[in-house]
C-alpha cells in the first residue's frame, strides 16, 4: 500500500504529493521518496541529480526550463514557504501556456511534481526558505531558457503581499514572453 497521496493537478502531468507523516512526542518521520510507491501511483520517472537552494523573502526565481535536455522535477521546501508555479510549455498541449501554483511550505510538507515540458518558479513568502528538488536530468548550464515571470499572456496571479519587495536576478528579469520563447523551443 503506497504512503503517498497524489492529486493530479488539472494540467496533465502535474502531481501534488504529499507523504504519510508519522507524528509523535518525539518529532515525525516521513519518506519523501520511495520508487516502489512512487510506481504504484504511476509515477515512475528515475532522478539523477538533486539540489537544495535558499533564498530570502520576496525572492522570486525563474520561470526556468533547459531546452534541449528539459529536466522534470520533484520539488518541496524543507525550511519556510514558497509559492510554487508550473507553466506548460509542451506545444501539443491542449493546456499550453497555462499555469499552477501550489504552497509548498516545511509545515504542510506538499510536495510538487513537474514533468518535462514545462516552466518553473517559485516566490519566498517566508522570512526565509530552504528548497529540495530531485531532477530527472542533469543541469547544463550552457542550455538554460526561461519565460518573463510576470509575462501578461500568461497571467500568473502571484501571491505579492502590500509592501512585499521582490528580488529577481537580473538574468529572470530579461526572459521574454511565452509566445517569443516557444519560437525557440519544441517541447511536445
Amino acid at each position: 500500500m503506497s504512503k503517498i497521496t497524489v492529486t493530479r493537478c488539472e494540467i496533465e502531468g502535474l502531481c501534488v504529493i504529499e507523504p504519510t507523516v508519522f507524528k509523535d512526542e518525539r518529532g515525525f518521520f516521513m519518506e519523501t521518496y520511495n520508487q516502489n510507491d512512487f510506481k504504484e501511483e504511476g509515477l515512475d520517472m528515475v532522478f539523477v541529480q538533486d539540489n537544495q537552494s535558499m533564498s530570502t523573502k520576496g525572492v522570486l526565481r525563474g520561470l526556468h526550463f533547459q531546452k534541449q535536455y528539459p529536466q522534470g522535477k520533484l520539488v518541496r521546501v524543507v525550511r519556510g514557504s514558497v509559492f510554487d508555479v508550473a507553466v506548460d510549455l509542451r506545444k501539443n498541449s491542449k493546456t499550453f501556456g497555462k499555469w499552477f501554483g501550489v504552497e509548498l511550505s516545511a509545515e504542510n510538507k506538499k510536495q510538487f511534481y513537474i514533468p518535462e515540458g514545462f516552466a518553473h518558479g517559485f516566490l519566498v513568502l517566508s522570512d526565509e526558505a530552504e528548497f529540495v528538488y530531485k531532477c530527472t536530468d542533469f543541469y547544463h548550464p550552457n542550455d538554460e531558457g526561461g519565460l518573463a515571470w510576470n509575462d501578461e499572456e500568461i497571467g500568473v496571479k502571484w501571491p505579492i503581499a502590500e509592501g512585499m519587495e521582490l528580488i529577481i536576478s537580473d538574468k529572470d528579469q530579461k526572459w521574454k514572453g511565452l509566445t517569443e520563447t516557444t519560437k525557440e523551443i519544441d517541447f511536445q
